[in-house]
């Protein structure tokens, strides 16, 4: 190997050992700094109401940042309070009804036992018993591993699940404290927007600050539009339910289509955590009709799902759709659910960091050093 591919070899390493490295800083410093990272984005995404406010209505700066938060305040919590109002309207109706629905499907896995099981497991007895001893005890210690098997399974989950609970109750407080500070923070910099601005484009290079003003263009860009995009998945399924379920003549259709839009977003489980329980129930209960439509509801709305959301995130992203997919593909095989974000959103910063020019320079310091590069 000679000299210079030795110093390109150097040099590759170097910039992986910076990237993994600034990979980690950047990590405890979200861990550590979260809200005022968020309060910064929502800045970010509120700065030109701000600005309009402060420009064309001639608020002081003060006022204008008081003015547009007391709006986004007002919408969002308005949103909620409408959201939780009809929530509860349809629950108030659905625990009059739910009580009926598990009683008769109770006596329906009774009736079940009574006519299937117990027949079947007597007939199943009689030829245990005809037998002979070896295969007898053959069947029964495999039944006895299987049961054990399954027990430990659900000892797993239920002492997962109930060493979770107080993690999760311990989380509230939490959340509340960083939704506060989250406030706080917003507040504080977009007052201080323009000095703080200023500070940062003095302290740092030039060419740093023009990748860091279009990679942060370019994320805003996305942040907005990954938003946008769950907005319009969760509104395609709301109406996709809603229509089918006024179809089916459902009653309080509109809370149960609510309720599931907002389910889909769970990780795995989606809304097939409502109408595939659902659709056994009618099934069980005798109500075939209504079974198969909800089954078949459930597959729409999934296929609809699945085939719209590379286009609407392509589209809200700017990026290609077959990138999309293959981003969403790979994100969700390395990191799971979370990774129907890491993959887009990387995706997304990959190509700010094209278009801005940081991988031609980075290439550049690999490869020919000696040009005047001020990364």
């Amino acid at each position: 190997m000679n000299k210079k591919t030795l110093a390109i070899l150097i040099r590759a390493l170097i910039v992986i050992a910076v990237a993994v490295l600034s990979a980690i800083i950047v990590y405890y410093f979200f861990k550590l700094f979260y809200p005022f990272i968020i309060g910064t984005f929502i800045v970010m995404l509120i700065n030109p109401i701000i600005n309009f406010l402060e420009k064309k209505a001639r608020f002081p700066r003060l006022l204008a940042v008081l003015t547009t938060l007391f709006l986004f305040i007002t919408i969002f919590a308005g949103a909620i309070t409408l959201l939780i109002a009809e929530i509860i309207a349809g629950s108030s109706y659905l625990a009059k009804i739910v009580p009926e629905k598990v009683d008769a499907i109770i006596k329906s896995i009774q009736l079940f036992f009574t006519d299937k099981i117990i027949p079947f497991y007597e007939g199943i007895a009689s030829k245990f018993n005809a037998l002979d001893a070896d295969k007898q005890t053959t069947i029964t210690r495999s039944i006895q591993e299987a049961s054990n098997e399954l027990s430990s399974t659900v000892t797993s989950f239920l002492q997962n699940f109930l060493s979770s609970l107080p993690a999760l109750v311990s989380w509230i407080p939490s959340a509340a404290t960083a939704i506060v500070f989250i406030l706080l923070a917003t507040f504080f910099i977009s007052k201080d927007w323009k000095k703080l601005s200023k500070k940062v484009t003095t302290y740092l290079p030039e060419k740093v600050t023009t990748h860091s003003s279009n990679v942060l263009r370019d994320l805003k860009r996305a942040g907005v539009g990954f938003i946008r995009a769950q907005f319009i998945l969760i509104t395609v399924t709301f109406i996709i339910n809603l229509i089918a379920l006024l179809i089916l003549q459902i009653e309080q259709a509109l809370t149960i289509a609510l309720i599931i839009a907002f389910v889909d977003l769970l990780p795995y489980v989606g809304s097939s955590a409502i109408l595939i329980p659902w659709a056994i129930y009618e099934i069980a209960t005798g109500n075939l009709f209504l079974g198969i439509s909800l089954a078949s509801l459930f597959i729409v709305v999934i296929g609809t799902r699945q085939f719209i959301e590379p286009k609407v995130l392509s589209s809200s992203l700017d990026l290609d759709p077959l990138s999309t997919l293959i981003s969403l593909f790979v994100g969700f095989k390395l990191f799971g659910f979370l990774g129907l974000i890491i993959g887009p959103l990387s995706l997304v910063l990959g190509m700010a960091f094209y278009r801005t020019g940081v991988f031609k320079d980075i290439y550049e310091y690999i490869v020919r050093p000696n040009k005047n590069i001020n990364l």
